[in-house]
């Protein structure tokens, strides 16, 4: 049964067009604003591992910068390849508080 987590405070988010490693119990989640937007996602690119929440933001996508995999952040998908994906995690604010969903 899926779960609500709280992540963070509002106050701990990425200022817009950045992106931000955030802690959650063991584990990092990488968590991205644009055009106003939060998107959480596993912090590990799926290519090799690097941290995507130490990556830049550049037109919607969140760029690893260890081998510059692009991910979309409305899909979750690659640009180079739409099979390698990661998870977007659905969040929701409650006053203070940004929750995601944790199967």
């Amino acid at each position: 049964m899926p779960q609500w987590l709280r992540l963070c405070s509002t106050a701990d988010l990425p200022a817009e067009g950045e992106a931000r490693e955030i802690p959650l119990g063991e584990r990092l989640f990488c968590a991205a604003t644009v055009d106003g937007q939060l998107t959480v996602t596993d912090n590990e690119c799926p290519h090799r591992g690097g941290p995507l929440g130490q990556g830049l933001i550049e037109q919607g996508r969140i760029i690893c910068p260890w081998h510059a995999w692009a991910f979309d952040l409305r899909t979750g998908c690659a640009l180079h390849n739409a099979k390698a994906c990661i998870h977007l995690y659905p969040t929701r604010i409650e006053g203070g508080d940004v929750l995601i969903e944790l199967a």
